[in-house]
């Protein structure tokens, strides 16, 4: 055990990302492997795979004999094609600054509570212009890991592989000692065109995809190593937006790890809800929607915790309760998801709520408009989750609340987060 200082972990604002909604939409279809159950030009076709563990890309609760791959339909061509890196969203929208090494060397990460990797850039790699890159040759507390290696792949064919190794890992004033890091040492093109430096997964290990065998997540060595309180075997996530910059918080985005950030709470007493994370994720039950006070029953539905997702992907009838909420919306199948128009005031936008384990969390309203569909319309930040079985909630709903995800309890904790200002507006 290290004596640490504990601190908040600030989620800085990527100054080139582009919000847009159809590639982010492409992302989720690659990152979780659904299929649509509405019309647009992406879709997942099947290709038989003897064996392999996918992480990310495995299929939920069965053997991942058939790999699902994702392709794209154009008047131009009479077959479905590969889809080409630009038509996904490669680049992250926050990042978090993390030191790695003995002396230390700062990367800045994706923290992302739907994968359980924590992966950087090498210097193996060839391409590595405008990235810092973690030399482990550089720090004298580095350990090779003789025989692992893991890999990412996702469905358009593009990966992510390497060598693994453990070194002291720094996150907000805390320090994990011998956590696992993956080495990249090949990437695929999309992953080197963004900024971001790798990734740090927060899910459940039960999905690193280190082999032969899969690795602890840096916040289950923070506490099997006693580097948090036991009392606090948890983390925290509050996502502003450069949209609240106006507000009491001005925007401000941060983790914590190992305490509850007493400001965040604001004098609330958070709601909890057990979670599942069988499947590796912060899965919890979610049982009823709101549109405008009126309750969508959906029994037996549950949904995830995604900090790695921008948008909030649900079942298809809550979505069209949705849109038929706000005057104009319509669903668009070119752009594979639902558009309403830019100039829609704040009081012809819903209240939409999303049961957590008994008791719902509204989206906040500025939130519904995720990214400029051109044409004076806007892609909306829920949209559906195709043939998935649970939803994903991410940043879309998450902004709406100060989460709390408490490993040692296994539990979900939440806050409202109200912000004193709305701003619909997009960026066009």
């Amino acid at each position: 055990m290290v004596n640490h200082s504990l601190s908040r972990v600030i989620r800085n604002p990527n100054p080139q990302y582009k919000a847009n909604g159809t590639k982010s939409y492409v992302y989720l279809l690659n990152k979780y492997k659904f299929s649509p159950t509405q019309p647009g030009p992406y879709s997942l076709g099947g290709k038989v795979q003897q064996k392999g563990k996918h992480g990310l890309g495995r299929l939920f609760g069965r053997p991942a004999h058939v790999q699902r791959v994702l392709q794209k339909r154009s008047e131009a061509a009479a077959e479905p094609v590969a889809v080409p890196a630009e038509d996904q969203q490669n680049d992250s929208l926050y990042l978090s600054p993390v030191t790695i090494g003995t002396p230390g060397q700062v990367v800045n990460l994706d923290f992302d509570t739907g994968s359980a990797d924590l992966w950087v850039f090498s210097p193996k790699l060839s391409k590595t212009s405008g990235h810092s890159v973690f030399d482990p040759t550089k720090s004298s507390t580095f350990k090779k890991t003789p025989g692992s290696t893991w890999q990412i792949t996702y469905g358009d064919g593009s990966s992510a592989s390497g060598s693994v190794g453990t070194d002291n890992v720094t996150i907000g004033g805390l320090t994990v000692e011998g956590q696992s890091v993956e080495l990249a040492e090949k990437l695929s093109s999309q992953f080197s065109s963004g900024v971001g430096d790798g990734l740090l997964g927060l899910a459940f290990g039960s999905i690193n995809t280190v082999k032969p065998k899969p690795v602890a997540t840096p916040v289950e060595n923070m506490i099997t190593q006693s580097d948090i309180p036991k009392t606090s075997e948890l983390f925290t996530a509050y996502l502003g937006s450069y949209k609240d910059e106006n507000d009491v918080d001005h925007g401000v985005s941060f983790y914590t790890f190992g305490y509850i950030d007493k400001t965040a709470l604001a004098g609330q007493t958070p709601w909890y809800c057990p979670i599942d994370p069988s499947e590796g994720f912060w899965q919890f039950k979610s049982a009823t929607a709101s549109v405008n006070k009126t309750k969508i029953s959906r029994a037996g539905n549950t949904a995830i915790a995604d900090t790695g997702t921008t948008l909030a992907l649900v079942d298809d009838k809550t979505c069209a309760a949705i849109y038929k909420a706000i005057p104009g919306a319509k669903y668009s199948s070119r752009d594979q998801g639902y558009l309403f128009p830019s100039n829609t005031p704040l009081d012809k936008l819903p209240v939409v709520s999303f049961d957590v384990g008994g008791k719902e969390f509204a989206v906040q309203k500025e939130d519904l408009a995720f990214a400029s569909a051109g044409n004076g319309m806007t892609y909306g930040g829920i949209q559906s989750r195709g043939d998935l079985p649970f939803d994903i909630l991410g940043d879309t709903w998450l902004k709406g609340i100060y989460a709390i995800f408490d490993q040692g309890n296994k539990r979900f904790g939440a806050v409202v987060r109200a912000d004193a200002t709305q701003d619909p507006s997009v960026p066009e």
